[in-house]
């Protein structure tokens, strides 16, 4: 589908219009061969990535923004490698999961609770998670909500706000998010690189989810919702989170590329107030930009593998 394209708008039974990539979208994408899985998620279908051994630990890696499960393409074949199963969902509104149409279908609270409701059809209690930008608020609401089925936490350049000012380069994100005439996904990657370069293939791939504006709903909106004053709805929710983490033991491991100027100033609040952080073998990676994913992949593989072992 090419931009202005009419898309097909489908409706939940509750009302939510939504649209569904093409799957022609994603073929040939490069370096990932592994098919999709799909679960309904309140008349959504939510989309992720499955493999490895059924019963061997999970690892549950959970994108941000504007991105999908394509960014954990240079981590998973480490993390198969030494016997974990890996899970890796789009996010409602990315990669090949439905999309709705109307921005103000997106919150803070709706997000969390697809992402609760996609761990209980997993059904473990071993669950190692991984969570960066956007996967840290939505995955660390979820993890101190429902603290009994995750093991390990790995947190990279993200923040759990609780209605303090953001960064400067958050702000400025914030804006430019909504001021551009069209959110070009790969460009905006290759710019927050900085070890590597992306080839055309790889920005085409993180294009692929968002043929045109109608799919981009919760792409522009997401900048919106992180809470940035006292009065933000979510703030008394992280608050309630802050209050879990501040008494969690089980380890916890921050990864982090301090070169990111949006969130590279936020991996100390982590180690200073979760217990389970300290004493742990905390890292930085330099050069890498706020995808440390995609930047440093193999290597924040091989931090996270040292430390489990």
């Amino acid at each position: 589908m090419t931009p202005g394209a009419n898309p097909a708008v489908m409706t939940t039974r509750d009302g939510v219009a939504f649209v569904r990539t093409p799957e022609e979208r994603f073929a040939s994408l490069p370096d990932f061969p592994y098919q999709p899985h799909y679960i309904d998620v309140e008349g959504l279908r939510m989309a992720f990535v499955d493999e490895g051994p059924p019963d061997a630990p999970v690892a549950l890696l959970v994108h941000g923004e504007p991105t999908w499960c394509y960014l954990y393409r240079r981590m998973i074949p480490g993390l198969l490698a030494v016997g974990l199963r890996v899970v890796a969902p789009d996010l409602i509104g990315f990669g090949r999961s439905d999309k709705p149409v109307e921005r103000s279908s997106y919150t803070y609270a709706g997000h969390v609770r697809w992402v609760s409701s996609f761990i209980e059809l997993l059904e473990r209690d071993d669950l190692i998670l991984f969570c960066q930008d956007w996967g840290g608020l939505i995955g660390l609401r979820v993890a101190a909500e429902r603290p009994e089925v995750f093991s390990r936490l790995v947190i990279a350049n993200t923040v759990l706000p609780d209605g303090s000012p953001m960064s400067d380069g958050f702000m400025a994100w914030q804006r430019a998010s909504q001021a551009m005439a069209f959110m070009d996904c790969g460009a905006l990657l290759q710019r927050a690189t900085q070890a590597r370069e992306l080839t055309e293939a790889e920005m085409d791939a993180y294009r692929a989810p968002f043929p045109e504006e109608t799919y981009m709903a919760g792409a522009r909106q997401f900048p919106l919702l992180v809470p940035t004053t006292p009065d933000d709805p979510a703030v008394p929710a992280n608050q309630a989170a802050w209050k879990v983490l501040e008494e969690w033991t089980k380890p916890v491991l921050t990864l982090w590329a301090p070169g990111d100027q949006v969130l590279g100033m936020y991996q100390a609040s982590f180690v200073e107030r979760i217990p389970g952080a300290r004493g742990q073998p905390h890292r930085t990676f330099v050069p890498s930009g706020h995808f440390i994913q995609d930047d440093c992949g193999p290597d924040v593989v091989a931090a996270m593998v040292a430390w489990m072992t």
